[in-house]
């Protein structure tokens, strides 16, 4: 998959050629491969599916091959979408900016990690949450937002009593779901990056 995160770096900087993909920025890159990635899986309908990464590595390879100016031409508008997505959704915290905010929504994280580690099906979850949040037009930080709704959802649901775990999960997952497509009416950011610390939050 090296050649395709090669192509959307190109295609990134052609968009925003002050960024510094390979040092500063880096961790752009990485979001930004992780999102192209979901978003093809959804556009093949794969994201669900058992195999799904290894039939889109081979899917992959077998449309550039054989369509290699129309996959890039993609892959630059595409770049494009995400570059104005990220400006919209990102919002950097430098300092102390945004403090109580932040720490609010962190250990509400925080607290929910050991249950969403104990799920052994947390990353069918997440796909569910990352197909929904990409076909009501999020392609930016698809995972990130998809886990840390999930985790703050299965938080506010510890409390709660259920016949059984298998409803509290689908109860999770359903109201994950609403909110996921509420996300895509709203506006301004929703992914805040602490400079300091590298660290990204759902708000």
């Amino acid at each position: 998959m090296n050649f395709l995160e090669l192509l959307l770096s190109q295609c990134l900087k052609n968009h925003n050629p002050l960024l510094d993909l390979q040092a500063s920025d880096r961790r752009v890159l990485q979001i930004a491969s992780e999102d192209l990635i979901n978003f093809l899986k959804v556009h093949w309908n794969l994201i669900t599916q058992e195999h799904g990464d290894c039939d889109l590595i081979e899917k992959i390879h077998e449309y550039y091959e054989k369509n290699s100016e129309e996959f890039s031409q993609f892959v630059s508008i595409w770049s494009g979408l995400w570059i104005k997505k990220w400006n919209e959704r990102v919002k950097l915290l430098i300092g102390e900016q945004g403090s109580p905010q932040w720490s609010r929504v962190n250990k509400q994280l925080k607290n929910s990690e050991r249950l969403w580690r104990k799920l052994s099906c947390r990353g069918e979850m997440k796909d569910v949450i990352v197909q929904s949040l990409i076909r009501n037009g999020e392609i930016c930080g698809t995972s990130i937002m998809a886990e840390n709704l999930l985790k703050l959802e299965l938080g506010s649901h510890e409390e709660r009593c259920w016949s059984s775990e298998q409803e509290k999960l689908l109860n999770v997952v359903n109201t994950t779901l609403r909110k996921a497509r509420q996300l895509s009416h709203s506006r301004g950011p929703l992914i805040f990056v602490k400079i300091d610390k590298k660290y990204f939050a759902y708000n």
